[in-house]
């Protein structure tokens, strides 16, 4: 089931739907690409080689740029530069590639056509920081540990860069049609790394509030404490907003999301002959109260046998201390003691492969997951309490590992009931 929900948004598969020869087909209009001169393609993110690829197979592109964070990437077309960037932390490769495509963009004219390839993890992979790199770099860290959720996350980052917040789209004349998969809940184009192609209707005043809120400001590099604070001032452009002229030949498509994996599973589940329940695909929250609030949830929900429970989402995980593990395994973690000697298998998964700090993409645990533990002497609460659910569920031989899926969707939670 989890396998058929990556597959359901592989980037070859979602952006071959809205080809159609040389035209773009959405729900809301359609493109024709041959009315331009020609076309290129930009990318960034962890479906962006993949996405690259469909492109490349369905029309003809003079040239592009990729930045991805999968070292071994490569697409058939030989015109596509490809560039590994850092993620979750951006790094050196993240701002190289970033120069390569904004040299792209400005030799791009009015009758050209670029084809911007967004997907989740682009807000690191993108990366023109208007700080020094280490205090961006140790700003985002910290944020992260923190228990920030995404959007928040997104806002912080905008304002401390030259290309979100839809600054991307004044470096070139020529029209943007971006091809956006989804990793945030409810598919906020705003956010989805970071809208680089997309109005910012946040300022540098939420950024200052969202620092403050999670009692970060007076611990930030000067550096972005300066940053912001001469934003608010007015003595740095804010980002751009919804009557920026540029937005008139900018274009911003959603082609696939978590929803549209999760229908990939349920299909799957039906198919294996389980009675399916599509929970919720706007699961937030902290993981370990968010696992044990699904266990409540699946027991309601028990009303045939045979039966399976899927909710997705992107959960967070406020670190406390330095172990090994990420928000799916820390989700999975929390249910261990509540499903103990029950016939239930609960899983989380990252859709892209990485969950947290780890190798592993999630973790599977079910009724007999507990008295196996403590015949190893693995008590869950120990574990749970130090961020440590990798080392946890590898002892047992229970970490999913996948390797980098090329796509990322957030995370989708199957329990078996």
């Amino acid at each position: 089931m989890l396998s058929a929900a990556i597959d359901a948004v592989q980037p070859s598969r979602v952006v071959k739907d809205v080809f159609c020869g040389m035209q773009l087909r959405f729900a809301s209009e359609a493109i024709d690409l041959s009315s331009f001169n020609h076309l290129y393609i930009v990318g960034f993110g962890k479906a962006s080689v993949g996405m690259a690829q469909a492109v490349c197979d369905a029309v003809t592109i003079e040239k592009g740029v990729i930045i991805t964070n999968d070292s071994s990437a490569t697409c058939t077309n030989h015109s596509i530069e490809i560039v590994t960037g850092g993620h979750p932390l951006p790094n050196e490769g993240s701002i190289n590639g970033t120069e390569k495509i904004l040299n792209l963009l400005g030799q791009c004219s009015e009758n050209d056509c670029v084809i911007v390839l967004i997907s989740g993890g682009g807000s690191s992979l993108l990366c023109k920081p208007r700080v020094p790199l280490n205090d961006f770099q140790k700003t985002i860290d910290m944020l992260l540990r923190s228990g920030v959720g995404i959007d928040e996350l997104n806002v912080i980052r905008k304002h401390l860069s030259f290309v979100k917040g839809g600054q991307l789209a004044q470096y070139t004349k020529a029209v943007i049609v971006s091809l956006i998969i989804s990793d945030i809940v409810h598919d906020p184009i705003t956010s989805i790394a970071s809208g680089p192609t997309y109005p910012d209707p946040t300022t540098f005043s939420d950024a200052r509030e969202i620092l403050k809120r999670y009692k970060l400001w007076k611990t930030m590099p000067t550096a972005v404490r300066t940053a912001i604070t001469e934003g608010i001032a007015g003595h740095i452009s804010e980002t751009l907003k919804e009557n920026d002229p540029v937005f008139t030949t900018v274009f911003n498509f959603v082609i696939a999301n978590n929803e549209r994996a999760c229908q990939g599973a349920m299909e799957k589940a039906k198919e294996l002959g389980y009675h399916a329940r599509l929970l919720t695909t706007s699961l937030t929250g902290e993981a370990r109260e968010i696992g044990k609030y699904l266990i409540t949830k699946g027991k309601k929900s028990l009303i045939h046998e045979k039966m399976i429970v899927i909710t997705s989402g992107e959960t967070t995980v406020t670190v406390q201390n330095d172990g090994t593990g990420g928000r799916n395994q820390e989700l999975v973690l929390s249910c261990v003691e509540e499903i103990a000697g029950n016939e239930f298998v609960v899983t989380s998964i990252g859709t892209d492969g990485i969950d947290g700090n780890s190798d592993a993409a999630g973790a599977l645990a079910d009724g007999f997951t507990l008295a196996r533990a403590l015949e190893k002497k693995l008590n869950p609460s120990r574990f749970l309490k130090q961020n440590n659910s990798n080392v946890f569920f590898r002892a047992l031989g229970d970490t999913l590992l996948t390797g980098l899926t090329g796509t990322n969707v957030m995370d989708i939670q199957i329990m078996i009931l």
